[in-house]
């Protein structure tokens, strides 16, 4: 039996981008329904952003504690483990969705369990799991946050190696003895850092010349030499032919080109996302099944008045702060247009998604960790800015010196000379994903840098990186 429901907005998807259109949409008086077919949360909550950072805490915690005198003797030994992963565990609510439906009930949203798929304009047709078909319509917006999943590339002798990919990493039960990872991402430098402080032997096998490609070069250099001193096998340039598990519960045998074999006990895949649109119905809407869906300033799809698209699945920025950002920013507009009311779409504006491309932060929680906003120097450099890079050791600050004992990290600013504003800046080193909120203030503000000047920070933290930055560019005439 098919039911219909009418709605003002239909959310495909309930990951963290499709909660904040649920939220905003509901905040403007829409009536909105939800549909998920897993966990009301979605991958961040269950099985990337929050897990893994409960794993990597106390890893991370543990290294910083040893670069502290007379603390680090009382920190010798190994983690406990079963604690580990029991917080993570609470983290993740155990992997069930209970907390997310009673706030969703909370704020008077509808939730439909099933695979929702569009059959029309502003149509979307749910088949939940016991086989019961639903309706929805839409009377002003259907939002697509369905978000990404792993890929697993077609490498020979993949499918029979069972690898790990993401999900497996962040929620498995203890640590495999050698643990070799594919990939160079944050996923793979992440995940090096959690499972070899965890008590695997990590081997990390980098198809490029380093890890984090996206960030400036620096930032990956200071991760894998980190790495490389915690025991880690870290290899750039190298390529996988094959893969080999001849028994479900043995090794598995990566074989590169030129014939080498890295043996381990799990395989994890960390080599990219793909959206998570081959079967949501865009084919009955005109558009191509499988790939990402393109969309405006205002996250909504060209040619639509009606379909929208937030998050990973619209690949403007793959990340969930991001999403969430998306969301804020179409919930916004989805309200306005059924209200009638003109729209605010000029940069910065209160419907534009101007930060995508602007002012994108990104922290990666590894030792030592890498944060980063806004351009690289190469990126400025190609976009035609006239730009200078202002570099600094991070480690001859004072703040850092009293942080952690030997404290290593660097330090860049990107300027634009023409307009004397930032236009990126990045930071490495412990305890420096702390740092890049600023910078995205300064950035996504556009503070003049005479401007920077006046803003003191305060003796003695890490924050005094800005001065001798501001000092750098001054001296550098």
């Amino acid at each position: 039996m098919t039911e219909a429901v009418e709605y003002d907005v239909v959310v495909l998807g309930g990951g963290p981008a499709g909660e904040n259109i649920v939220d905003r949409t509901r905040a403007a008086g829409l009536s909105t329904a939800l549909v998920e077919n897993e966990l009301v949360g979605g991958e961040c909550s269950y099985w990337a952003c929050v897990p893994s950072k409960a794993l990597l805490r106390p890893v991370l915690a543990r290294a910083d504690a040893r670069r502290v005198p007379g603390l680090a003797g009382a920190v010798d030994g190994p983690l406990d483990t079963a604690a580990v992963y029991a917080h993570r565990d609470y983290w993740t609510g155990d992997w069930k969705d209970q907390g997310q439906i009673d706030w969703l009930d909370s704020i008077g949203a509808d939730i439909h369990r099933g695979h929702g798929r569009l059959v029309g304009d502003r149509t979307v047709a749910v088949t939940g799991s016991d086989g019961e078909q639903r309706t929805l319509s839409a009377r002003h917006a259907v939002v697509v946050a369905t978000g990404t999943r792993a890929v697993v590339p077609d490498v020979p002798g993949i499918a029979g190696a069972r690898p790990w990919t993401s999900r497996e990493a962040t929620s498995a039960r203890q640590a495999p003895g050698r643990l070799v990872i594919v990939g160079g991402s944050v996923v793979a430098s992440e995940m090096a850092t959690a499972w070899q402080g965890l008590g695997s032997q990590v081997t990390v096998l980098v198809r490029g010349s380093r890890l984090l490609p996206r960030m400036e070069p620096f930032a990956g250099e200071f991760v894998a030499d980190a790495l490389r001193e915690a025991g880690a096998d870290v290899r750039t340039g190298v390529a996988v032919e094959s893969v080999v598990r001849e028994n479900p519960a043995g090794p598995v045998r990566v074989v590169l080109e030129g014939g080498e074999v890295v043996e381990g006990d799990e395989l994890l895949m960390a080599t990219g996302r793909a959206p998570r649109t081959e079967d949501i119905g865009l084919d009955a809407v005109g558009l191509t099944p499988g790939g990402w869906i393109g969309v405006d300033e205002t996250c909504r799809v060209p040619g639509f008045d009606w379909l929208y698209a937030v998050g990973d699945v619209n690949h403007r920025a793959l990340l969930t702060h991001q999403g969430k950002y998306q969301a804020r920013i179409a919930g916004a507009a989805i309200a306005a247009r059924a209200a009638g009311t003109p729209l605010d779409t000029a940069p910065w504006g209160a419907h534009t998604a101007t930060a995508d491309t602007r002012a994108l932060p990104q922290a990666v929680f590894t030792d030592p960790e890498a944060a980063a906003v806004g351009l690289t120097l190469a990126e400025a450099e190609r976009a035609g800015h006239r730009v200078r890079a202002v570099d600094h050791d991070l480690g001859r600050v004072s703040g850092a010196g009293l942080y952690a004992d030997g404290y290593r990290g660097r330090a860049r600013m990107i300027v634009d000379l023409d307009r004397e504003v930032l236009l990126g800046a990045t930071f490495v080193g412990p305890g420096a994903a702390e740092l890049v909120h600023a910078a995205t203030i300064a950035v996504a503000g556009e503070v003049p840098v005479a401007r920077l000047w006046h803003a003191v920070p305060a003796f003695p933290t890490v924050s005094e990186i800005w001065l001798r930055l501001l000092e750098a560019y001054r001296d550098q005439g």
